[in-house]
């Protein structure tokens, strides 16, 4: 009897959002103890209104919670912060080469990309060097309400460029079943755990877990 291998799941990969740091902090403890997030991107643009020094002090302690974890960190735009901290970073297409930021922060560093809904982008994200390409919005997003929805024959086209794919924007943990077929990497998203009030964090990353255990 033939029977079909399991594909395997992409790990979550969770953005933080602008909500207070406290209320944040215990919020992605909660979420970590769940055990579904395997990456967790440091994105306060609020915080970096009130200064660097804010921003620093706020992603060294996220670092350091998520060290406790063993889940990895990636810095939001600023490869020097992210060099600082002795993390990874994520990079949008005008906020420097992933070149420089694979340059400077070594080879083993995460380095993530975003392409948008551009195959071109993401071939380039891969001669520079990045560790994945990020695609999106897959579906429409509350987080940036104005992102172009893309069509998804483009993730089948950015499959074989062969790196590894994230896919952000809009997505839940219901809707996450229609990305089946795909072969990615990472799902990132925001809203779609840190939105809940924090007695609800746990059982949402449980459904979260739930539905990535289905992946076929």
């Amino acid at each position: 009897m033939l029977t079909t291998a399991k594909k395997a799941s992409p790990s979550l990969y969770l953005l933080t959002n602008e909500e207070p740091f406290t209320l944040l902090y215990d919020k992605l403890n909660v979420a970590f103890a769940s055990g579904v997030v395997d990456l967790l991107q440091v994105r306060r643009k609020a915080t970096l209104q009130q200064g660097r020094a804010a921003l620093y002090q706020e992603a060294k302690q996220l670092t350091e919670l998520a060290n406790q974890y063993g889940i990895a960190v990636i810095i939001n735009d600023d490869m020097t912060l992210a060099h600082e901290l002795g993390v990874g970073v994520h990079l949008g297409k005008e906020d420097g080469q992933v070149a420089k930021a694979r340059q400077l922060l070594g080879a083993q560093a995460i380095i993530g990309a975003s392409c948008y809904g551009s195959v071109a982008l993401v071939e380039q994200a891969k001669v520079q060097g990045a560790t994945y390409a990020a695609l999106g919005a897959i579906f429409a997003s509350s987080t940036k309400p104005t992102a172009k929805v893309i069509n998804h024959s483009i993730l089948q086209d950015a499959i074989k460029c062969d790196i590894d794919l994230c896919v952000i924007g809009g997505i839940t943990a219901e809707n996450i079943c229609l990305l089946q077929h795909y072969s990615l990497r990472y799902v990132a998203v925001v809203s779609d755990i840190l939105q809940y009030p924090i007695e609800q964090t746990s059982k949402r990353c449980q459904q979260w877990q739930d539905a990535l255990s289905s992946w076929q």
